[in-house]
């Protein structure tokens, strides 16, 4: 597991008890916790957050709640898409299991029955944690990605487009109807705002992850 300084795990669960205990058991890892007795209380300061979490983290969440159920803010996260950059391991008691391995089929990270293994349950946490800051690693370069595109003229991204498809300048120019001095212009400064040196670079940047 890589140490993650800034990552937190909300505890969500309306036990004040049950929080405690967990909060304590992070602590033993050195890991930073914040609790919550309502869902509604996790979506009033998960409202700050723009598009996702800016930090590796992770949901402890309790499937039965008054209010707001576990399942329902479940749901919520699944609608922001916010779930993969924020896993959630639901706590669920035995009548509660079915529910929460059909959680875990549409997204949830996992669940852990109550009782459950102290080891154990950490140790998934720490996967999560693992998993969410690749998420928002990968969320970072895209946005990046996003800028760079952004910041290109609309010939150069006729240019760019017509590069990484394979054409040489000279078919690029004919297709664009300009010289071939002009295409080598645009694509030199395609090269420098993109930040690749050739063009099998820049088609790499840009190909769709598998």
């Amino acid at each position: 597991m890589t140490q993650h300084p800034d990552a937190k795990i909300y505890l969500v669960d309306d036990d004040a008890g049950v929080r405690e205990a967990l909060a304590w058991l992070l602590r033993t890892r050195r890991l930073l916790s914040e609790g919550y007795d309502s869902a509604e209380a996790f979506m009033a300061d998960a409202g700050v957050w723009n598009d996702a979490p800016q930090a590796p983290c992770c949901v402890l969440l309790d499937v039965r709640m008054p209010g707001m159920s576990g399942l329902t803010l479940f749901e919520r996260l699944l609608q922001l898409r916010w779930q993969a950059a924020l896993p959630v391991i639901f706590l669920s008691g035995h009548a509660d299991v079915p529910t929460a391995v059909d959680a875990v089929k549409r997204g949830a990270f996992d669940f852990c029955e109550k009782p459950f293994s102290d080891n154990a349950l950490v140790d998934r946490v720490e996967q999560a944690l693992d998993r969410s800051a690749r998420v928002l690693a990968e969320q970072r370069v895209r946005r990046g990605l996003q800028q760079r595109l952004d910041g290109l003229t609309e010939r150069e991204r006729d240019v760019m487009d017509l590069v990484i498809a394979g054409l040489p300048n000279k078919l690029v120019a004919d297709q664009l109807n300009i010289s071939v001095r002009t295409v080598e212009v645009h694509r030199s400064r395609v090269f420098d705002k993109m930040g690749v040196k050739s063009a099998v670079e820049l088609a790499n940047l840009l190909r769709p992850p598998p």
